[in-house]
């Protein structure tokens, strides 16, 4: 029970997946959240399992209803009896225009973006109580501060996070627990097939990069364990993008 944990919510693909390979590449066992694909996470768990020697529980649980995020933390502490690190990377949402948008997409997205960030964020906190403190990373987009096509609800829902984030990281901070968001550029995984011009910004992205490239899920994965190592213990309360300079060019 003295190896440390990590949750990792949406973490059997994807920018989750990257995140959770990085922390077991570190030795930590881990607990990875999935909503409905319970093939894609088995092989996940037997992946990271043999890759790297470590523990892997996986939780099929929508988090944006309460109940389950909350069996989500149940079934970890049972488990292993600690949490050292939280990461919130399940997202969901409607992408639409704003004249398009009816008020079960904004419940939908708001519920499981930002409602499930700051009930689980007071459960996890609970559990790094128990071990002397802990890490929580979130994860948000540029559509948090920029006005991206069809984006307007999940841009809300990613806003709120960074908020979130800030409130978190004062108020967890006498429990010795480290609150911060890693914002990410343009990553081709699963969730930007859902976009209608998908093509379009990953073109976009890649062409216009100062980086030269577009960011892979890795490039996310290193800045959210870099957040929860000792030499990030300064860092609170802030949104730490990683798009290769994309967001530094005027239009």
């Amino acid at each position: 029970m003295n190896k440390k944990v990590a949750l990792v919510t949406g973490g059997t693909r994807g920018i989750g997946k990257a995140i959770a390979e990085k922390f077991a590449q570190n030795g930590y066992d881990l607990v990875l959240n999935y909503a409905r694909k319970s093939t894609n996470a088995e092989e996940t768990k037997r992946a990271i399992e043999s890759r790297y020697g470590v523990t892997v529980k996986i939780v099929k649980a929508n988090i944006g209803e309460l109940e389950q995020m909350n069996h989500l933390f149940d079934t970890t502490e049972e488990t292993f009896g600690r949490l050292d690190v939280f990461i919130n990377n399940a997202a969901s949402g409607v992408q639409r225009p704003v004249m398009d948008i009816q008020e079960k997409h904004w419940d939908w997205t708001q519920d499981i973006n930002a409602k499930a960030y700051l009930f689980a964020a007071q459960r996890a906190a609970k559990l790094m109580n128990k071990t002397g403190g802990g890490h929580i990373v979130a994860l948000s987009s540029l559509g948090a501060v920029r006005a991206l096509p069809n984006y307007v609800v999940v841009g809300v829902s990613k806003a709120a996070v960074e908020a979130i984030t800030r409130y978190l990281a004062v108020e967890l901070a006498p429990m010795k627990i480290t609150v911060n968001t890693v914002s990410g550029g343009a990553v081709d995984t699963d969730a930007l097939k859902h976009f209608p011009n998908r093509e379009e910004l990953l073109e976009q992205a890649a062409k216009r990069n100062p980086a030269g490239r577009i960011v892979e899920p890795e490039d996310l994965a290193e800045a959210v364990y870099f957040l929860c190592t000792p030499q990030a213990f300064m860092i609170r309360g802030q949104t730490i993008t990683v798009d290769g300079g994309l967001s530094l060019l005027a239009e």
